[in-house]
């Protein structure tokens, strides 16, 4: 491949336009989710040991791990926000000689999302 033919891109490629950035945010907040199942699988291993259950517990409770949980809680819901305003450009669905509507289709995700959020919340809480 010749030299000359290959573009520089600078490293601040992202920041040049609002689609770029949002593309780049979404992929970010990944590393948070993953960050985040993570603590969740250390709470899980700290389980067998009481004494180390005890000091997870006591951090769980401090302001700083409240703070990174409604952060951890902003960053996923922007997350799952953006994965619902893809999925018509995804998922085009054709009803006939027609393609659905994307608002319709985004809609319908959300619905599920919230359904299935809401019957988590409700395990969880009973």
């Amino acid at each position: 491949m010749n030299r000359d033919l290959v573009r520089p891109l600078p490293r601040s490629w992202w920041l040049r336009k609002p689609p770029y950035f949002r593309f780049m945010a979404r992929e970010l907040t990944s590393v948070a989710v993953l960050a985040y199942s993570a603590l969740i699988i250390a709470a899980l291993w700290s389980v067998g040991d009481p004494d180390a259950f005890s000091g997870f517990y006591e951090f769980l409770n401090s302001p700083l791990s409240i703070w990174l949980h409604v952060g951890v809680l902003a960053l996923a819901l922007f997350h799952t926000g953006t994965w619902i305003a893809l999925t018509p450009k995804v998922m085009v669905i054709w009803q006939g000689d027609h393609q659905l509507d994307p608002d319709l289709i985004a809609g319908w995700v959300t619905l599920l999302f919230l359904v299935v959020s809401g019957g988590l919340l409700w395990l969880a809480l009973a």
